[in-house]
């Protein structure tokens, strides 16, 4: 916004139109907006003595970039003053639209997964931040593309079986010939524990034992993986 310009009322609809931020995505395109902008959109209306923008901008610089805001605790969203159940929602529900497309685009490429950092490609984005461990599936065909990509809904490393259990019936259900095993740390440490390297033992040993190969078990951190497979340990 030009420094020349202000404004005495906090209202957008008060604005020239060129300075609206829904105006200006159908005008110049939504990539040119600013990431307040894009929020202030999201958020529709402002609250008493602060516009749209001015309460996006305050939500962005609360949080300081969208992978932070798509992982905050809700508890910390609402202790932002102007941000109601249905504003929290609306800017959850667009990071994690973004999110999806992010998969969906990075999928088709990778359908032929060659190497650790293509299956690590496909899930960190979503799996990096979580706060509570989570195991996802690469199920895969003779020629290693993609079938489908499962989470294992009951169990954890430190209770091996039921997981174990759970994985391969999906796999045997989807007719894998192989699998890829990714989970993540929580505390964002993307090092192998003692639990992680037995896990992937009896991993192994059941996939044997029903002719599906175990590929690789991919273990997710903030900021990077560690691969069984590229260390020698698979």
């Amino acid at each position: 916004m030009p420094k020349d310009k202000k404004y005495t009322l906090s209202g957008i609809k008060s604005w020239p139109q060129e300075d609206r931020p829904r105006e200006k995505l159908f005008r110049t395109g939504e990539h040119s907006l600013s990431n307040t902008e894009l929020i202030a959109i999201l958020l529709r209306s402002g609250v008493k003595g602060e516009s749209a923008l001015d309460l996006a901008r305050k939500v962005y610089c609360e949080f300081g970039s969208f992978r932070k805001m798509s992982h905050t605790d809700i508890r910390r969203w609402e202790e932002i003053k102007g941000l109601g159940k249905a504003k929290i929602a609306q800017i959850k529900a667009a990071i994690e639209i973004g999110r999806r497309l992010c998969e969906e685009r990075d999928r088709p490429s990778r359908l032929r997964i060659e190497c650790s950092k293509d299956a690590a490609d496909i899930l960190m984005p979503r799996m990096r931040d979580l706060k509570k461990e989570v195991f996802k599936v690469l199920l895969l065909n003779s020629e290693n593309r993609i079938i489908e990509i499962v989470e294992a809904e009951e169990g954890t490393v430190n209770q091996a079986f039921p997981i174990i259990r759970e994985i391969f019936q999906k796999a045997l259900q989807y007719f894998a010939v192989s699998i890829i095993c990714l989970h993540n740390h929580p505390s964002g440490n993307h090092s192998p524990s003692p639990e992680d390297k037995d896990f992937t033992k009896r991993l192994i040993e059941a996939g044997n034992a029903l002719q599906i190969k175990t590929l690789d078990h991919i273990i997710i951190g903030s900021n990077g993986y560690f691969s069984f497979l590229d260390e020698n340990l698979i």
